[in-house]
């Protein structure tokens, strides 16, 4: 092979990196701000959810995403690598959770949740992560209003059972799965 057709064969080579980079890039913009998100986590299955608006208030029984608050709790749980990096406030990206209980609720934790006397499925807490480190259950208490208790069945899932209710006004819409896979 001469020189110059080894050049040419790279230089085709590079654009077809390049445009592949660009279309990426693209993609991933058009999924942004079409509300699309890439779940990694075992709260909820694995794969693409899509931000729905919600043209409502939010309701006891929905799935949702959540930013979380900006405060001591929130940049610990980042810290311990229970929040992924994303664009709310602190730097996380947003959680999908189930909303359990809302404002005038009353939540009792001892072990599991109970909603105004009634268990709630799947609500087992632990008292340790699975590094060890100690986890503390939320006191419980009445939820005051414009904040929302939030849980997932799994049982690892990081949630108002530990770190008590969050504001409403951090939900970015309704989470709807697109393509997931439920191990």
């Amino acid at each position: 092979m001469t020189a110059t057709l080894i050049r040419s064969q790279s230089k085709a080579a590079l654009r077809v990196i390049f445009a592949a980079v660009i279309a990426l890039v693209a993609l991933a913009i058009l999924g942004w701000f079409g509300g699309y998100r890439i779940n990694m986590t075992p709260s909820y299955p694995l794969g693409l959810w899509r931000i729905q608006p919600l043209t409502r208030g939010v309701r006891v029984g929905d799935r949702v995403f959540i930013c979380p608050p900006d405060n001591d709790v929130f940049r610990s749980a980042k810290a311990r690598g229970y929040l992924r990096d994303g664009l709310c406030p602190g730097g996380s990206g947003p959680l999908i959770k189930t909303v359990a209980a809302a404002a005038g609720q009353r939540v009792e934790i001892n072990g599991s949740v109970k909603i105004n006397n009634i268990l709630l499925p799947h609500s087992l807490t632990v008292t340790r992560d699975g590094q060890g480190r100690p986890l503390t259950e939320f006191a419980g208490g009445v939820i005051p209003r414009g904040l929302l208790f939030l849980h997932s069945g799994f049982i690892g899932s990081y949630d108002s059972r530990y770190f008590g209710p969050i504001p409403q006004s951090g939900v970015l819409g309704l989470a709807q799965e697109v393509f997931t896979y439920g191990p």
